[in-house]
């Protein structure tokens, strides 16, 4: 009797094992080109004044840091390229961006630029995904080790790009996941350097002050998006994880693109 009892048992856990990895394996599938950004908390923002000109000037501050818990969600390896985004305007009609026929940047494993927030958003929804709130993007870009950039706390010009990357005097995009070894702790490239990416949230210089800690949405209403990761045209410290920058909705720039997310199922 005790045999086939521990036969049994022995059975359901190992039907549990492969039901789990059936599903491990389903949800990689179904989130291709995704990694999970697990459930957690971590150090959002930044107390250190990089630049005094810059915050005075653009109304721009990164900190103060504060600890954020965010409940799991996918989030796209790479940014959304121009192969990805002819896909959508081809199937919807939807207006091509403003970049689309500039040489510089309409390879089709270049990120798409020139995009408004509102293209945007348009295209995550017809991708069954979302914008990236700006918690979830630095999340994604930095870990849980207040790391200042995707790769670490030292900044590395080969590990990007930005102003100081490009030696060669050529100033354009590059195409998605050139820096191998700039990936960020969860696996996602160029997160800091090539494009400015949108994020959900509208801008506030003072929302971390009155944010919840658990996953913050932005505040209720504004004028201008965030956008974070800096692009080919700024410096390094402006593509640290907790640097914020941001612009008007309408805003169409080659320098600036975007990646989606998904919340994870529950």
């Amino acid at each position: 009797m005790l045999m086939k009892k521990g036969f049994a048992m022995l059975c359901m856990i190992s039907f549990l094992s492969i039901s789990s990895l059936s599903k491990a394996i389903a949800a990689e599938e179904k989130h291709a080109d995704m990694v999970l950004v697990p459930a957690g908390e971590f150090t959002m923002g930044d107390n250190t004044r990089y630049n005094w000109y810059f915050m005075l000037a653009y109304n721009i501050y990164d900190g103060p840091e504060h600890t954020i818990y965010l409940d799991a969600f996918f989030i796209d390896k790479y940014e959304v390229t121009n192969e990805q985004y002819k896909k959508f305007v081809e199937e919807t009609g939807y207006r091509i961006p403003r970049c689309w026929n500039d040489a510089r940047f309409n390879r089709p494993n270049q990120p798409v630029v020139g995009v408004t927030w509102e293209d945007a958003a348009a295209y995550a929804q017809w991708a069954g995904k979302r914008l990236p709130t700006e918690a979830e993007w630095e999340k994604a870009a930095r870990g849980t080790d207040k790391r200042l950039w995707p790769w670490g706390n030292k900044f590395d010009k080969m590990k990007c790009n930005v102003w100081e990357s490009s030696e060669s005097g050529q100033r354009e995009t590059k195409p998605v996941g050139t820096y191998e070894n700039g990936k960020s702790p969860y696996g996602c490239y160029d997160m800091a350097g090539n494009v400015w990416e949108w994020c959900a949230d509208y801008y506030d210089q003072n929302y971390y002050s009155v944010s919840p800690r658990k996953n913050p949405p932005g505040p209720a209403n504004g004028f201008q998006r965030v956008m974070r990761g800096g692009g080919l045209l700024y410096f390094g410290h402006y593509a640290r994880c907790a640097a914020r920058y941001r612009a008007p909705w309408y805003a169409q720039s080659p320098q600036v693109g975007f990646r989606c997310v998904k919340s994870a199922e529950k």
